[in-house]
């Protein structure tokens, strides 16, 4: 009986433990890629400022060819949203809504993952030598879920290499074009 107390007792120790740590890690998760695209940014703009011309370079669709696409608002720019639905745990059910669109320079977007919260992305067009750096980031703000924080160290491995395959895909888009 004290051989199972002390088990218990550390079990505890150890659970009290990781929650307490968590609440000293970061409370946002931040993802950024960033590519150099031979190209102006004019040419880049339209790829990121129109929820339906991202179908064109998604890192995402290719995961499940069935995912359900649906959108609304403008063609692009403010209020252009894409709302979508897959079996595909690795795609998930969501939108994501352009919320602020400075031409060839910016896009801003806030995506809603249902219950797996809410974040932000956005494009930042830079000019580099004669083409366009493109930076693709991701922050969402992970609250006080001890659950969500430790996951929240993970994210950069988690959704890098998307970021990473999507930039390429829109860079041989690109650069295909001209």
């Amino acid at each position: 009986m004290r051989l199972i107390n002390r088990i218990l007792v550390t079990l505890i120790v150890i659970v009290l433990a990781l929650v307490g740590v968590s609440y000293l890690l970061p409370s946002k998760a931040e993802v950024s890629r960033r590519i150099t695209i031979d190209a102006p940014a004019a040419a880049i703009f339209p790829y990121v400022n129109s929820m339906q011309e991202t179908e064109k370079w998604s890192p995402w669709l290719s995961r499940d060819p069935e995912t359900k696409l649906s959108y609304s608002g403008p063609d692009s720019g403010v209020g252009n949203t894409l709302n979508w639905s897959s079996e595909n745990p690795q795609v998930g059910t969501g939108s994501q809504e352009i919320v602020e669109s400075v031409e060839n320079q910016q896009v801003d977007t806030a995506l809603d993952f249902g219950p797996m919260g809410t974040a932000d992305a956005s494009f930042v067009l830079q000019p580099e030598g004669s083409g366009t750096q493109v930076t693709w980031g991701f922050v969402s703000e992970l609250g006080m879920n001890p659950m969500s924080r430790w996951m929240g160290l993970m994210m950069d491995n988690w959704v890098g290499g998307d970021y990473e395959r999507g930039l390429e895909n829109l860079k041989a888009l690109v650069e295909g074009q001209g």
